[in-house]
């Protein structure tokens, strides 16, 4: 049986795996640090393979600064963590598929990697501004230790995470926002499905270097918009000519050829202008003839060409003044228009004379109206506060900056999936969960949301209302925002799901083992009576086994006895894991009778290598195509 690693997936090593698909003569052998084979590049080979595409030299269009090579080291290095469930602090734990999750979001977006790898439609953050003031994360974003150590502004309490707080004094002020942002981004594109689309708040300070690496890790061709959004407030500094009282929102597809980002739902008044009908339905005509710009025959001599009229007439595109014009189509795109009943004719007064014109239907069925790139008709960060307190009226306490819920609601309208589920690693005050669940009870939508906030501590005035650190709040708004929601819809139709499954980010569940078998004395012979840390329960070994297997951690499962060890069915036999010491061959048996299409263990619950061997023949006898693994 093979022992699961129990760490995030190896960026690096499924890059190496990417080009030995493709290139597999530049595929040579190295040695890790422990000495140990495995995979490596021939560079100089692939460079040999990509002669004509490889630029020499420092000259090349890219965007650049201090810490950039290893920030992007840092998006593909493995971690040994892990996601802890906290029942306690979830509500609806066994039937909800939303997710709220406490850490760093750049170890948590590794840990996703596999479970949600392009499964999510919509990404929304709202990461710090860079005004000077922000809080940033504990990343590492220099070159040296020591230069690290300078730059350190704070520790938590337990002196376990080195916090970084950002100001504007720092020298590599803005080089440090790029290496936070930027392997957040390479991690989160690899969440995205083919339609789906990321949406990104900034203020002016970082919006130039936010859309150069958007370019670089997106690709500049899957550049949706950048969107303009009046605050209603002062942002930034006041000791300027001109104040800013708007901030901005880059749109990215994963790509932009398969994207689903529409417009917005059509309201009645909208659809006054589908003023026509059919057998198929309303409609509204434009002419087949160009209009606007390059509507010359010159311009596309292919689009010039006689159409047959009802009365068999030829018809001609001709312009107002009696210019040779041009169709919108070629004649194959006109005969498909005509296939599909989107070709209209009729007849109208031209300077005296009734002529034939000809033109396109548009159907109202599914029309969406366009999106403006200014947003102005939404309300600013004032409604946004007045909503937040709200919420927390009771606890008269207030949140920094939050977005304004309608804001997000927009958001996900553009997305156009009712089953999305909507990502926003950077929750704050969890204004996107409120959004989510909003939205579905307007629409009767199913989307499901996943929120990653960093535990930041609160002042000491929240704090003193029961409100330890950020995610303590964010939790309790979306609890109150869920009972609103029920108790002002109450003829929602089965109810929409208003809970979530919380999860803290943790170090692994497996002890380290750092020593050589003459290293060890006797007090340290425990550790190798369980390879499983003395703390951890069922619960966090089958959350932690869903991670590296990729599986979804909202989906139902049900713990049971048979003899007397505990057996958990997670998603109706996706994965069955027991974890008990000393498993005997029946329970094995009637794991390996259900026909799981994975099964888990503890190492430690097999006496030896024949027992592993036994448990190994069971399932080829009984469940052939079941994948073992040990923890």
């Amino acid at each position: 049986m093979d022992k699961m690693k129990m760490e995030s997936v190896d960026m690096t090593a499924q890059n190496i795996e990417k080009i030995a698909a493709l290139f597999p003569n530049c595929i040579t052998e190295g040695t890790d640090k422990n000495g140990n084979l495995k995979k490596a590049i021939n560079f100089e080979l692939l460079r040999q393979t990509l002669s004509e595409d490889v630029i020499e030299g420092d000259e090349a269009y890219e965007f650049t600064w201090v810490g950039k090579k290893s920030s992007n080291v840092e998006a593909n290095k493995s971690i040994r963590k892990t996601l802890r469930p906290c029942k306690e602090e979830s509500v609806n734990w066994d039937k909800t598929q939303n997710l709220y999750i406490e850490g760093d979001n750049l170890e948590v977006l590794k840990l996703l990697q596999e479970s949600y790898l392009g499964k999510v439609k919509l990404i929304y953050i709202d990461p710090p501004y860079n005004t000077g003031n922000d809080f940033i994360y504990k990343d590492d974003f220099t070159l040296s230790n020591s230069e690290y150590e300078e730059q350190i502004g704070l520790y938590d309490e337990e002196s376990i995470n080195r916090l970084f707080k950002n100001t504007d004094s720092n020298g590599r002020f803005h080089s440090d926002w790029c290496s936070m942002i930027y392997p957040r981004l390479v991690l989160a594109r690899n969440l995205l499905n083919d339609e789906g689309a990321i949406f990104i708040s900034i203020g002016e300070g970082e919006l130039f270097s936010l859309k150069q690496i958007c370019d670089e890790v997106f690709g500049n061709r899957n550049y949706i918009s950048l969107i303009t959004r009046p605050t209603g407030t002062h942002t930034g500094v006041t000791n300027r000519a001109i104040v800013g009282e708007s901030d901005y929102i880059l749109v990215y597809a994963k790509d932009i050829t398969k994207a689903t980002i529409d417009g917005l739902p059509m309201s009645e008044a909208d659809a006054k202008i589908y003023d026509m009908e059919d057998e198929y339905g309303r409609f509204l005509i434009r002419p087949l003839r160009r209009t606007g710009g390059e509507n010359r025959r010159e311009d596309r001599p292919n689009m010039y060409f006689g159409i047959e009229a009802p009365d068999g007439s030829l018809v001609y595109p001709i312009g107002p003044s009696g210019y040779e014009s041009r169709w919108i189509c070629n004649p194959s795109g006109y005969e498909y228009f005509k296939k599909a009943n989107r070709i209209f004719w009729k007849k109208i007064e031209i300077d005296g004379e009734i002529k034939w014109q000809v033109y396109q239907k548009f159907y109202f069925e599914n029309k969406r109206k366009a999106v403006s790139n200014l947003w102005n008709d939404l309300e600013g960060n004032k409604k946004a506060t007045r909503d937040f307190r709200a919420l927390f009226q009771e606890d008269d306490i207030d949140f920094d900056f939050p977005k304004p819920v309608q804001l997000i609601q927009r958001m996900i309208e553009i997305a156009n999936d009712p089953d999305a589920i909507v990502l926003d690693f950077f929750s704050g005050s969890a204004t996107t969960a409120q959004a989510v669940m909003t939205q579905n009870s307007i629409d009767d939508g199913n989307r499901h949301f996943i929120m990653v906030q960093l535990d930041e501590k609160c002042d000491d005035a929240t704090a003193a209302k029961g409100y330890k650190n950020i995610c303590e709040i964010g939790k309790e708004r979306i609890r109150r925002a869920g009972v609103a929601l029920k108790e002002n819809n109450h003829s929602l139709s089965g109810g929409i799901d208003i809970g979530f499954r919380v999860f803290k980010l943790d170090d692994s569940n497996m002890n380290d083992v750092y020593y050589s078998a003459g290293d060890y004395t006797q007090g340290m012979l425990s550790m190798l009576e369980s390879n499983v840390k003395a703390d951890r329960t069922d619960l966090d070994l089958l959350f932690g086994c869903l991670l590296e297997w990729g599986l979804s951690l909202s989906m139902p499962y049900i713990s049971e006895k048979v003899e007397g060890c505990t057996v958990h069915t997670y998603n109706d036999g996706d994965l069955i894991a027991c974890f008990d010491e000393n498993i005997p061959d029946s329970v094995i048996k009637e794991i390996a009778k259900r026909q799981p299409l994975r099964a888990v263990f503890r190492d430690s619950s097999f006496n030896g290598s024949p027992a592993k061997i036994n448990v190994g023949e069971i399932f080829k006898m009984l469940a052939p195509d079941t994948r073992v693994k040990v923890i």
